[in-house]
């Protein structure tokens, strides 16, 4: 039970995302006057949420608090953790602080949303600390499938939360140094009041394996296929995979074209800032590529994840303008996909086959996150009053709970925190005393948030059984029917196959008015609707099907 401690108030911790599902990560640290929110990551759509481009989470509580918000503190440049800020900032123009690759990344979205000049963002480096209102927070380093990625220690009058931010140890990464295993084990020395640990591989045991393996991979790949053309698909952020595809490259006297938009801007970005090495005469524009025998060639691109546009896929279907896969292409997916998109690199790796490709796609990946003996590592070295599992669908937090208690930490100190939950602690104890609203916001093209549950559903039926409409056109004053009723069908079945069916639609939509006008009805909303009863009842009748119906009634 929480009790108010004598000397400090609680602290809050409302997660606005990230639970329940992997992407969305947002988490907002309020204490007295002082908010500070940690990460800022959109979801991509479910197959479900028809024509939607992406999903940020809702920020009601943060608008509504927005004296107290004091700024977003950033752990990575992946998107899920990066990728709503400029759909949040519009409404919530506080400060960015982030690493410097993190800042890169962030920077070129703002430019991109036109928000580069209001936005203001500071570049912290590991072990440093900054000051937001009540809280102090520092930056510790650790390792991930992207370069400078952060640990938090967020310092509050309530105690210590440590937050990994998604993370693995690596003692052998591509670039820069290790996990700050020792400032973990510092700060666990001073008392630390919760751990919010990423859960991701907590299914998972033993180690994740180090980024430097899958370099060793692609140099057996390279040795094995001196004479295809190879292509390798992997996430453009993960800058340390495309610096050992280009070490491999130059090594074996080949050639690197960068294909893909986003892979193309975080290679330029990580080249600029200084966390990519590439030999002088490796890189390729992809306009050259035709200068190079097969054989002295390298392509890298995204679309590991079999999304519909993204470059690869774009090959696979043979609408890529610049690359057409040919017999004894060698393609390599050097990712695992996504929950949820199996069924979409399926399908690209099968039209890249009936093309005559090679396809690789296993043993040339390894994972970003901590498994099982990592996570226990870094909770043998913070040693944390309380347990709250973040980053992971629930059977993954569930997974992390066990884990958890496995090292002692008391049940009833463990907390599966679902998106909106208020968890209310400090030293004497913790409780979730609330709900804040949360949900999903869904970005369409410009639109933010004005397509939801309803649209959504009118789009599935739409997608399901098509839509009839109906044009009648009525005389002024005497409701008498000048000319129709003329069906309109899209979607619902071939007109010129199905005459009969459609006369019957036609006959029915008259009988309705008809009865309209026996019955002395004259409002149009009610002759719309009987309209749309009988049109309904009649398809139903006659196809078992029910399709969007849209009576328009015009006046002369």
């Amino acid at each position: 039970m929480l009790k108010e401690h004598k000397s400090s108030g609680t602290l809050k911790i409302i997660p606005l995302g990230g639970l329940e599902q992997i992407g969305m990560n947002m988490t907002a640290f309020e204490y007295a006057d002082s908010i500070v929110v940690v990460d800022c990551g959109l979801a991509f759509p479910d197959d479900d949420m028809l024509g939607i481009d992406l999903v940020i989470p809702d920020t009601t509580y943060l608008k509504e608090n927005l004296d107290k918000v004091k700024g977003f503190v950033i752990t990575h440049g992946h998107e899920d953790h990066i990728g709503a800020l400029p759909y949040v900032l519009r409404d919530i123009n506080v400060p960015i602080y982030a690493t410097k690759l993190t800042i890169g990344l962030i920077e070129n979205k703002l430019e991109e949303h036109g928000l580069l000049e209001t936005t203001r963002r500071k570049t912290v480096k590991f072990g440093q600390s900054i000051s937001l209102g009540c809280f102090r927070i520092e930056f510790i380093k650790t390792n991930h499938s992207i370069q400078d990625a952060a640990a938090l220690a967020l310092y509050s009058p309530a105690g210590i939360v440590v937050h990994t931010g998604d993370f693995k140890v690596d003692y052998t990464p591509v670039f820069g140094d290790a996990i700050d295993l020792q400032r973990f084990a510092e700060i666990g020395k001073k008392g630390v009041l919760a751990l919010m640990c990423d859960s991701t591989n907590a299914e998972r045991p033993g180690y994740t394996m180090s980024e430097k393996t899958v370099g060793k991979t692609f140099d057996s790949i390279f040795s094995e296929h001196r004479k295809e053309r190879l292509i390798i698909a992997t996430f453009a952020s993960n800058v340390d995979r495309v610096q050992q595809i280009i070490n491999a490259a130059h090594r074996f006297g080949r050639k690197v074209v960068v294909e893909g938009r986003s892979m193309v801007n975080a290679i330029a970005t990580a080249t600029e800032l200084g966390y990519l090495d590439i030999p002088e005469n490796t890189l390729v524009n992809i306009d050259r590529m035709k200068d190079y025998p097969d054989e002295k060639m390298v392509l890298v691109t995204t679309g590991s994840q079999g999304e519909s546009m993204a470059a690869l896929s774009r090959m696979a279907a043979d609408i890529h303008k610049k690359v057409t896969i040919k017999r004894g292409d060698l393609i390599v997916f050097s990712s695992h996909p996504i929950p949820g998109n199996e069924k979409a690199v399926s399908n690209v790796i099968n039209s890249l086959s009936e093309k005559g490709a090679d396809v690789i796609f296993q043993d040339v990946h390894v994972s970003g996150h901590a498994c099982q003996e990592e996570i226990k590592l870094i909770y043998s070295l913070v040693r944390p009053q309380y347990a709250i599992p973040v980053h992971g669908e629930y059977r993954h937090l569930k997974a992390h709970a066990n884990i958890a208690m496995e090292l002692g930490i008391p049940q009833e100190n463990i907390f599966i925190l679902k998106s909106g939950n208020v968890l209310e602690l400090n030293g004497e104890g913790a409780e979730v005393t609330g709900q804040v609203e949360t949900g999903d916001i869904l970005v369409d093209g410009l639109g933010v948030g004005d397509v939801g549950n309803i649209v959504l559903r009118d789009r599935q039926r739409l997608s399901e059984d098509g839509i009839i409409i109906v044009v009648m056109t009525l005389e002024r004053g005497s409701n008498q029917m000048l000319s129709g009723p003329d069906i309109v069908s899209r979607g619902f079945v071939y007109v010129r196959e199905s005459e009969d069916l459609m006369d019957g639609a036609r006959l029915a939509a008259e009988e309705a008015y008809e009865s309209c006008m026996a019955a002395g009805i004259t409002d149009w909303g009610r002759i719309k609707t009987a309209i749309k009863d009988a049109l309904g009842s009649y398809v139903w009748k006659n196809t078992q099907r029910r399709p969007m119906l849209l009576p328009i009634i015009m006046e002369a």
